[in-house]
């Protein structure tokens, strides 16, 4: 059974703090899908983790191509399964999670903007969703200037 981490973004960029936890899940042997609501942003992000250095390179893939089955990372906007089987799926931008896929996943990381109300909000409905759902989940943030566990459930 999984849990749900859910990180508050407030000193880092989401395109910073996104590289750190992909490495790390990479680093555990998971394939990873990053789930957002808008093709663009996930083309914007795709850019950002191509231009990323040499020696800390995350190989990836836009959804949508001939092989996202064997990509280690798939960004993709869309709600259904990734068709690269991922043992962790990471979302941003207030992109769903449901109960079931947080049961079925080694991880799932909810990413979002400290300093945007709406995404804060989004973010708080979407905790009491999963922990009402029987759900382990954790709260972290940054505001300290590390990352720290606020809250567990």
């Amino acid at each position: 059974m999984g849990a749900a981490f859910f990180y508050h973004l407030t000193r880092q960029p989401l395109d910073h703090t996104l590289a750190v936890l992909l490495d790390k899940a990479r680093g555990a042997g998971w394939r990873i899908a990053v789930r957002g609501t808008d093709a663009g942003r996930m083309e914007w992000l795709d850019e950002k983790l191509w231009q990323g250095p040499d020696d800390g390179f995350l190989a990836h893939g836009l959804a949508g191509g001939p092989h996202d089955a064997l990509q280690p990372i798939l960004l993709t906007a869309d709600r259904g399964p990734a068709p690269n089987d991922p043992a962790c799926l990471m979302t941003l931008d207030g992109a769903e999670v449901a109960p079931e896929e947080v049961t079925a996943l080694e991880r799932v990381c909810i990413l979002f903007d400290g300093h945007d109300p709406e995404a804060v909000q989004r973010a708080r409905v979407q905790w009491k969703a999963l922990t009402a759902a029987g759900c382990s989940a954790q709260y972290w943030s940054e505001e300290s200037g590390r990352w720290e566990k606020k809250a567990e459930r």
